[in-house]
C-alpha cells in the first residue's frame, strides 16, 4: 500500500509513535507500505515554522530531510497534473494543504494517514 501522511502525522510521528491510532502505527511500520510526506506538507510545516504557530527543535530546512531519512519516508513533489482535482472537489474542507493532499491522493492513488474527519468525506482512502 502507497501512504501519504498528513502533516499533524508526520509531526506527531517525530515525536514517538504514542499519538498515532494502532492502525496508524501498523500500516507506518508495515515494511511491505511506501511511506511519503508531500512537498505540500513541507510547505505547511515551514509556514507554520515561520509564523511562530509550530516550534521545532531545528529549522524546518533541517527538521523535514532528518526527520524523513530517520523514519524511511520518502518525499512526494507536487505536480501540476496533482493540482487538476482541485476544481473537481467539493468544498468540506476550507484548508488549502489539506486539500491539496487530497488531490495528490486521488493523483497516485495513495492511502492518508489522518486523524481529520473531514478529509475522510473526500474520495479517497484513508487510515487511522
Amino acid at each position: 500500500m502507497k501512504l501519504l501522511l498528513d502533516t499533524c502525522t508526520f509531526l506527531w510521528l517525530t515525536k514517538g509513535k504514542e499519538a498515532l491510532s494502532s492502525i496508524a502505527v501498523n500500516a507506518f511500520v508495515d515494511p511491505g507500505n511506501e511511506v511519503y510526506l508531500s512537498a505540500v506538507s513541507a510547505w505547511e510545516i515551514n509556514v507554520k515554522y515561520q509564523l511562530g504557530k509550530l516550534e521545532l527543535p531545528v529549522p524546518p530546512e533541517k527538521f523535514i530531510p532528518k526527520e524523513r531519512k530517520r523514519h524511511f519516508i520518502m518525499s512526494l513533489n507536487l505536480s501540476e497534473q496533482d493540482t487538476q482535482h482541485l476544481t473537481k472537489l467539493p468544498i468540506h474542507h476550507k484548508d488549502p494543504f489539506d486539500r491539496m493532499l487530497v488531490c495528490q491522493a486521488i493523483e497516485h492513488s495513495l492511502t492518508i494517514i489522518t486523524p481529520d474527519p473531514i478529509v475522510t468525506q473526500y474520495p479517497i482512502r484513508c487510515l487511522w
